[in-house]
């Protein structure tokens, strides 16, 4: 098995280095290759054959990768492509002796290619850091030894033994203990959940305070954290329906020009009287003008411009067709923790006992949860802090009771903080505080001594500030807006209602977030997920936008397509905004671009129009729609 393993790692380490070799290897012969056009353009003037060796270069340089992509796909799926067409255009214009037009041609497309390469393959290796996640290793309890195996060799039924501070290495089932476990990774939930024996459990969450022995139900293949990364590797792989439509658009326009440039060789010399030369000529004029260059240039510069537009105002956007996307936008799914709200619980509300003093109180309960790193604690001390910042904790002797939370001596009093236990007239009173606070989806913490409950603190993970405001602005443009959780329905229903949004969706794991986002597409059309967790990756894969919170997981942040770099949601209104733009001009672009192509190829038809001419127009278009796709820069 080891041995096994060993292979397999050393297989995948030559597999990355291979992938990185090739992503930064067409990226470097691109520019490469744009550095000799340079120079040869600088210098055809005095040193006419020299350029021309450069711009043959460029063609060999930057070309190469392309045209073996475009060959090796046109022989697997038996149907040509644009990659063909932009070699054989390349080539065409050198062949009449036009060979900077050619290498400009192949250096556009080298680079768009190159950049492609290395956004697939980062996204690739983020998912490999994914599985890394989940634990290699597990403490498998047999014969009354602890014996540390491969995660891969447990089999259901197996017994392992989980400390403080661990992961959890596969699904199981709780055999003996109790403790609270961080589900954050697969839930989403902030706040750790209390876990006893018989309570199930997930790979890839870490067991906080107590040791537990857990009973293997899941082989390692089969668990929920390895059914997240199959859920993201699914819907990546997906293609929308632009993109289906581009690769059939793809087909039937290189067809079209091959074919037309085919008869143009041989049809006008029969049938209108050509010579041979002057149907060679026009056929590679054809060639040439009928280019996509200008079609290129009319999505390319715009998607640059609009990237850099959102990367001033705080927002990363990965590529064109996810800003194409995010213009057609009618509804929007929220994760809850970590994205709506700040992801860590702060004290809400307090309620101290009448017949306690509450200075006395603060006091006991920073000495006794100052000792502990439960996120509940922490907010308390927090808490506690801001409000008496004259009090200091002492050392105390904190042990954990099982079934209510943990107890200390304090003053010759015995102190608990966590679950109530009493049941008197003040309790009641004391209790029917906190019960009111838990239906609002709260958290609550109870404080005890010898004399009953002392207090009662109410905890909640707290709106974001902009969360409300970045809600009603989407409202305004006519978007959807859901809140999608694993938290249960009276915490999600006090967080909807707080923020606003139009609906909300409780209790949901990773398969129920991408299964809620499909039925969202389904009735709305475009959809998009917001999100910052691993538990987020998979709808994030799946929406037709996946936006990440910049201050979310690696996973989050690189399997989603656009990224709110600030944590900023009034930047989700920029971000449409942006989108809508490029999507005019974009269209602007295409059209006036395709009509400038029709115009060359009958004027070329019509023997009126030369190469020089047909250069300048095919050029001159490409620039003014470079030209308007930089207005996005404003």
């Amino acid at each position: 098995m080891l041995v096994n393993e060993n292979a397999y790692h050393r297989e995948h380490d030559e597999n990355t280095k291979f992938d990185r070799l090739k992503e930064y290897g067409e990226l470097i012969a691109a520019i490469v290759s744009g550095i000799l056009i340079l120079i040869g353009w600088a210098i055809q003037t005095n040193q006419g054959n020299a350029a021309a060796a450069l711009f043959i270069s460029a063609f060999l340089i930057g070309g190469y990768a392309k045209a073996k992509e475009g060959i090796e796909e046109t022989l697997e799926e038996r149907k040509l492509n644009v990659e063909l067409l932009m070699v054989f255009a390349a080539i065409g214009s050198g062949i009449i002796g036009y060979w900077i037009e050619g290498a400009i041609l192949i250096f556009i497309f080298a680079l768009s290619g190159a950049l492609e390469t290395f956004t697939l393959n980062k996204s690739q290796r983020e998912l490999s850091a994914l599985m890394e996640l989940q634990p290699e290793e597990a403490s498998l309890l047999k014969d009354g030894n602890e014996i540390r195996v491969h995660v891969s060799s447990l089999e259901i039924g197996d017994m392992i033994a989980v400390r403080p501070g661990e992961r959890i290495p596969t699904d199981g089932e709780i055999a003996s203990g109790t403790t609270s476990i961080d589900q954050a990774a697969i839930t989403g939930e902030s706040i750790p959940v209390e876990k006893k024996a018989e309570d199930t459990v997930f790979a890839g969450t870490v067991n906080i305070n107590g040791s537990i022995t857990v009973k293997v139900t899941k082989n390692s293949d089969q668990t929920l954290f390895q059914k997240i990364i199959k859920l993201v590797q699914s819907a990546q792989s997906e293609k929308s329906p632009s993109q289906q439509f581009i690769e059939k658009f793809e087909g039937t326009y290189v067809k079209g020009v091959l074919i037309a440039v085919a008869l143009m060789m041989i049809l006008p010399h029969f049938l209108l009287g050509w010579s041979f030369n002057e149907s060679f000529y026009r056929a590679m004029v054809l060639m040439v003008v009928a280019s996509p260059c200008a079609l290129v240039a009319s999505i390319t510069p715009a998607t640059l411009s609009a990237i850099s537009n959102g990367a001033r105002n705080g927002l990363l956007f990965k590529g064109g067709v996810h800003l194409e996307k995010l213009s057609k936008l009618k509804v929007i799914a929220f994760d809850k923790t970590g994205t709506l709200t700040k992801g860590e619980p702060v004290v809400t509300d307090v309620k101290i006992s009448k017949n306690a003093d509450e200075a006395e109180v603060f006091k006991a309960l920073l000495s006794i949860e100052n000792q502990s790193n439960h996120p509940l604690a922490k907010a308390i001390v927090s808490y506690i802090e801001k409000k008496y910042p004259s009090l200091h904790p002492e050392m105390l002797d904190v042990q954990e009771q099982s079934g209510f939370g943990v107890t200390a001596k304090w003053k010759n009093e015995m102190w608990s903080v966590g679950k109530p236990v009493a049941e008197n007239e003040e309790v009641n009173q004391m209790t029917a505080f906190g019960l009111e606070r838990a239906h609002e989806g709260k958290t609550i913490v109870y404080v005890k001594n010898d004399s009953g409950i002392a207090a009662v603190l109410s905890l909640q993970d707290v709106l974001r500030k902009d969360a409300v405001q970045a809600i009603d602005e989407l409202k305004k443009a006519g978007i959807h807006t859901v809140m999608l959780t694993g938290d249960n329905e009276s915490t999600a229903q006090s967080v909807a209602s707080a923020a606003r949004v139009d609906q909300f969706i409780s209790e949901c794991l990773p398969d129920d977030k991408v299964a809620e986002v499909k039925k969202l597409g389904k009735k709305y059309g475009h959809t998009a997920m917001i999100g910052d967790g691993i538990n987020d990756a998979p709808a994030l894969a799946a929406a037709s936008v996946g936006i990440a919170m910049g201050e979310g997981t690696d996973v989050a942040l690189e399997t989603a397509d656009v990224v709110l770099m600030k944590n900023d949601l009034t930047k989700l209104k920029k971000a449409i905004e942006v989108s809508r733009k490029m999507d005019k001009i974009v269209k602007q672009n295409i059209i006036f671009s395709m009509s400038v192509i029709a115009l060359l190829i009958c004027s070329n038809f019509l023997q009126v129009l030369d190469l020089p001419l047909g250069v300048i127009g095919h050029e001159g278009s490409t620039i003014l729609v470079i030209l308007n796709g930089l207005r996005l820069l404003r």
